[in-house]
C-alpha cells in the first residue's frame, strides 16, 4: 500500500464487485450485439468497464453471451472475470444469475450491476451508488427523479434471492420490488442520463 492509498476505499473496492452484463444481442439492431458498438472509438463493453473501474471497482465480472469469442477478440478486457452465459437468449434474468454465481467464492460482499447499453450513466453516478455500501445486506439503486434505475447494489445476502426471481428480461426487478422499503434511492438525474440503446433510433446517442 502506497502513502497515497486509502484503506477503507482499498477495502470496499475489493468488496464491492463490478457486474456488467453484456450479453445482449441486439435484435432490434439487426443483430448487432450491443456489447460491440462503437462508442467513443471502443466498444461499449470497454466503455463500461472502465465506468465502474473509475467509480471504484476494483473487481469486475463480465457477463458475455452473443458473439462472445467476437467480443473477447476485439475489446480490451484485460483483467476483468469473463463469464459465458449460454443461455443468455432467454434474457437478463440469465446473465444475472450466470454474474452474480461467478461471485459467489470471490469474497465480493456486493455485487454493483450496470448494463452495458446504458453509456449515459458514467462513474460519477455510478461511484455515488457504489457508496451506499455498509454490509452485505446492502440494497441501493440509482433514481432519476425518483424513479428506480441503474446502477443497483446488490449486497451478498440477496444474492440468492435475486436468482431465485430473475428470469426473462426482468432481472432483479421483482425481488426489488418485494424489497422496496430495503431500498436506498440515490438521486443521479443531475449525473447522468438512463436511456438504452435498444433500436436503430437510440443511436443518435452514441458518440
Amino acid at each position: 500500500m502506497t502513502d497515497n492509498e486509502t484503506p477503507a476505499e482499498d477495502q470496499v473496492g475489493d468488496r464491492v464487485a463490478g457486474l456488467l452484463l453484456a450479453a445482449g444481442g441486439g435484435r432490434r439492431l439487426g443483430g448487432r450485439p450491443k456489447a460491440l458498438l462503437e462508442h467513443r472509438g471502443h466498444p461499449l463493453v470497454e466503455h463500461a468497464v472502465e465506468v465502474l473501474r473509475t467509480a471504484g471497482c476494483a473487481r469486475v465480472h463480465v457477463v458475455l453471451g452473443a458473439r462472445a469469442a467476437d467480443v473477447r477478440a476485439r475489446a480490451a478486457l484485460d483483467g476483468c472475470t469473463l463469464v459465458d452465459n449460454p443461455d443468455w437468449e432467454q434474457g437478463m434474468g440469465s446473465s444475472l444469475r450466470a454474474g452474480l454465481g461467478s461471485l459467489a467464492a470471490t469474497g465480493a460482499r456486493a455485487a454493483l450491476v450496470c448494463l452495458v447499453d446504458q453509456p449515459g450513466i458514467g462513474a460519477a453516478a455510478t461511484a455515488r451508488v457504489r457508496a451506499r455500501f455498509r454490509d452485505e445486506t446492502s440494497l441501493a439503486s440509482a433514481a432519476y427523479a425518483g424513479v428506480r434505475g441503474h446502477p443497483v447494489l446488490l449486497g451478498a445476502a440477496h444474492w440468492a434471492g435475486v436468482a431465485a426471481t430473475a428470469s426473462g428480461d426482468r432481472g432483479a426487478r421483482a425481488y426489488l420490488r418485494e424489497h422496496e422499503a430495503e431500498i436506498a434511492l440515490v438521486e443521479c438525474g443531475d449525473v447522468a442520463r438512463p436511456y438504452d440503446i435498444d433500436t436503430e433510433a437510440d443511436l443518435v446517442h452514441l458518440e
